[in-house]
């Protein structure tokens, strides 16, 4: 619980970086209000977080915040000096941040909380998972710094769909303060959230509801606003040509000039006053639809899944055909061997390799792979984005800037190294390479983990359209949901396929 009112905010707030602008006109005051901060990729949603704690500064307005006030944040990725602390010295700055560094019976408390032995407090901040890693630090900042408000950025990167149903569970029911959740995972959202912050290129629109029901409310907002604008818009050139005819008569009788004046005022009144119409930009997010004389694009048989080192066995796959068309969810615990079936997968495929029926996993001639990995290892960090896309087969400079426009990379970021994009944009910009790829299987790994909540549509509908067949990996549940036509689920080392993933949704929220 929040030991005093927490007032957090900021007025008529803009960031710049040189000249582009990252975001302006944000106005917006949090209230005790589990609140989710919602927008598109690159839209500034980090930025104004690491504002309203402090760690940059407004170019023009100011951050409204009580005096005293705890902020307690998380950023999107780990720091990396961490990495070199015991878990309990990770703890340990959480108390220092609130100066009662040797208070050690609270991290003792904490570690019995969230089910921490106390000799894994003591092993290497490195060697948790990812999704420990960031529940550690959430839980750290959500106990030990006794913040009065809590600020995540996207909370359930890394995280497996168990470890989602815990974080949901402590923001429900252990963490009772005020919370500002960046996420793009709708379910998530829409289970945690009870007010909802839009963050557009035109400000911040708020609405005092859960994600689901809030999105809903501004998209009718949007229609409505469109339909006056037509109405408006329809009225005023009703009136100019009234103008043009006071005009014409004007000629014989000057009488008419004194009309033509006022309608033209009337006109100008009109104009200022229009309703302001969002017009979201082009951000095309395409995957490639190229169609197999076959059926079957891929079989495997046999095949034993183990881990990299090749000391256990994970899983085995005794038969598995993927037709063209086919929308494949592996479901499975973490650690089950999900990620390392998709990569031997891609690993195993060869363009342009002899078939071999011989062989445990044997693609269709025709079939030509797309691989998407969750890390995104493969993205030439030092290449402009304008040179990677160019690198695919067949791809002009012309035809780059081209889609690159279409996919809503401004033409004076073309020549920028991919470093310097967001994750959200490296994942648009990766989809678009495999687009030019040509592929029709595609194998994805977690592939909506940076991707806004357009663009988990955009793929959605791709997908279901495509004649393309796909098998992935992914923890968001209203994704897998709308995609999937096949589930198969990992159960005791074996590949079963099920009718439905509740069950498993089920047993993991269980």
């Amino acid at each position: 619980m929040a030991r005093r009112q927490a007032v957090l905010g900021i007025e008529d707030g803009a960031f710049f970086h040189g000249v582009r602008k990252v975001f302006a006109g944000v106005d917006f005051l949090l209230d005790d209000a589990r609140t989710a901060l919602v927008g598109e990729n690159g839209i500034g949603k980090s930025t104004l977080l690491r504002c309203l704690t402090g760690e940059l500064e407004l170019n023009r307005g100011k951050i409204i915040r009580s005096r005293g006030l705890r902020v307690g944040y998380v950023p999107q990725e780990v720091p990396t000096e961490l990495l070199n602390l015991t878990v309990r010295q990770v703890m340990e700055r959480s108390l220092q941040k609130i100066e009662a560094a040797g208070e050690d019976w609270r991290i003792d408390v904490l570690l019995d909380e969230i089910g921490m032995t106390a000799e894994t407090a003591e092993a290497s901040f490195s060697t948790l998972s990812g999704g420990w890693r960031r529940l550690t630090l959430i839980a750290s900042a959500a106990r030990l710094e006794e913040p009065d408000i809590l600020i995540l950025d996207e909370p359930t990167n890394h995280l497996d769909l168990g470890a989602i149903n815990l974080l949901e569970r402590w923001l429900l029911d252990e963490f009772q303060l005020p919370m500002l959740v960046v996420s793009h995972d709708r379910a998530f959202l829409d289970r945690v959230s009870t007010r909802t912050l839009f963050l557009r290129s035109d400000g911040a629109h708020s609405f005092s509801a859960p994600f689901a029901a809030a999105r809903e409310a501004l998209l009718r907002r949007d229609a409505a606003d469109a339909s006056r604008r037509r109405v408006e818009e329809k009225e005023i050139t009703r009136l100019e040509a009234v103008a043009a005819r006071y005009h014409a008569w004007g000629v014989k009788n000057p009488a008419f000039h004194k009309r033509q004046k006022a309608t033209e005022t009337r006109i100008a009144r009109l104009e200022a006053v229009k309703t302001k119409v969002h017009v979201a930009r082009e951000r095309r997010l395409e995957i490639a639809d190229v169609g197999l004389e076959a059926k079957v694009v891929l079989r495997v048989s046999a095949l034993d899944v183990t881990t990299p080192d090749e000391t256990r066995k994970l899983l085995t796959v005794e038969s598995l055909a993927i037709a063209a068309g086919d929308r494949v969810a592996l479901l499975g615990p973490n650690g089950a061997g999900k990620s390392t079936l998709l990569t031997i997968l891609a690993r195993s495929y060869v363009p342009g390799a002899h078939y071999d029926p011989s062989a445990k996993i044997r693609f269709n001639p025709g079939a030509r792979l797309a691989y998407f990995d969750q890390a995104m290892t493969d993205l030439p960090l030092a290449s402009s984005l304008i040179d990677f896309l160019q690198s695919a087969p067949g791809v002009t400079e012309r035809d780059a800037a081209r889609q690159l426009a279409q996919a809503g990379f401004a033409f004076n970021r073309i020549r920028e190294p991919i470093a310097v994009l967001s994750y959200g944009e490296r994942a648009r910009l990766l989809f678009l390479r495999l687009k030019l790829d040509s592929a029709n299987l595609y194998v994805l790994d977690e592939p909506t983990s940076h991707l806004d909540i357009e663009g988990q549509e955009a793929l959605e509908s791709q997908l279901d359209e495509a004649d393309a067949a796909c098998i992935f990996v992914s923890h968001d549940r209203w994704f897998t949901r709308a995609v999937a036509t096949r589930y198969l689920e990992i159960r005791r080392g074996r590949l079963v396929e099920v009718d439905s993933p509740e069950p498993f949704f089920e047993a993991q929220e269980a």
